[in-house]
């Protein structure tokens, strides 16, 4: 079996006005596009910030919108980004999965270790809660009770939450309608 390779795509170099052949994945970071289909573990959140930093600040530094949208899972920190999405521009597939709690440690070592690690993990959910409640719109305490547990939502219930905007639909196709011919996939 052929191995499947990441597609290439037509991109222009930004200041010559040339366009050269780049990987996918490249093209939408020059396009600040990016797609996390993963678990967001230390690692994985570790590569994404050498790419862009910090997820969130940047989200909030930017002077053009930032639409979020979940097509799928959006579990923890997902979750939190795509409610950091700019009001009116953070969406969810109908079939989508939102879940919430609070930030989770697994610390070890001596008791001043543990302890600080502890207060980190404090100040790391005070900041997110608080963060959360302002885009959501619920109150500190209702975001604090809420996810003291594991707080899951459906795509039904996320807008009422103010996690999202609305729910997207894709159109649908007529059975009708004209194809295009099958080909190079660049118009």
């Amino acid at each position: 079996m052929m191995p499947i390779e990441t597609p290439k795509v037509p991109c222009r170099v930004l200041g010559e006005g040339t366009w050269q052949w780049v990987d996918l994945w490249n093209a939408l970071y020059q396009e600040r596009v990016i797609f996390i289909g993963q678990h967001i573990d230390e690692e994985f959140s570790n590569q994404i910030l050498e790419t862009i930093l910090a997820i969130y600040d940047t989200m909030q530094s930017l002077k053009s919108p930032v639409g979020t949208h979940c097509v799928g899972y959006a579990y923890n920190l997902a979750g939190f980004l795509l409610a950091a999405g700019e009001k009116g521009n953070h969406f969810a597939m109908p079939l989508s999965r939102i879940t919430l709690q609070s930030p989770a440690g697994a610390a070890r070592g001596q008791a001043d270790d543990i302890q600080n690690e502890a207060n980190e993990l404090l100040r790391i959910r005070d900041y997110l809660f608080n963060e959360l409640a302002k885009n959501t719109c619920q109150s500190v305490e209702t975001i604090n009770k809420d996810l003291s547990r594991m707080k899951r939502f459906n795509a039904q219930e996320a807008p009422e939450y103010g996690l999202i905007d609305r729910i997207v639909r894709p159109p649908r196709i007529k059975a009708d309608a004209p194809r295009k011919e099958a080909g190079t996939g660049l118009g």
